[in-house]
C-alpha cells in the first residue's frame, strides 16, 4: 500500500528538485513529469521521482487532513 502525500517544490535545478513536506526536505527527479514545474508547485513522489503535479488547493486540503490524522482529531 502506498500513501501519496503532496510535497511542495522549494528548489529547482535542471531536472532535479528539492521538495518539502512537514519540515523534511528531499531531492527528487522531475524527469517523469510532462507538465512544467515551478517553485511552489505540489507534486506526488514515488521512489525518488515526481510522478504527478497536484492542484495547490487539493494539495493544501490533503495536507490539512494528514495533519488532523496525525493529531488524532
Amino acid at each position: 500500500m502506498c500513501l501519496a502525500i503532496p510535497s511542495k517544490v522549494t528548489i529547482i535545478d535542471g531536472d532535479m528538485a528539492t521538495i518539502e513536506v512537514g519540515g523534511v526536505t528531499r531531492a527528487v527527479s522531475l524527469m517523469l513529469l510532462s507538465d512544467d514545474v515551478v517553485l511552489g508547485d505540489y507534486v506526488i513522489v514515488h521512489a525518488g521521482f515526481a510522478i504527478h503535479k497536484v492542484d495547490p488547493e487539493e494539495a493544501e486540503e490533503s495536507l490539512k487532513l494528514f495533519r488532523q490524522l496525525m493529531a488524532g482529531e
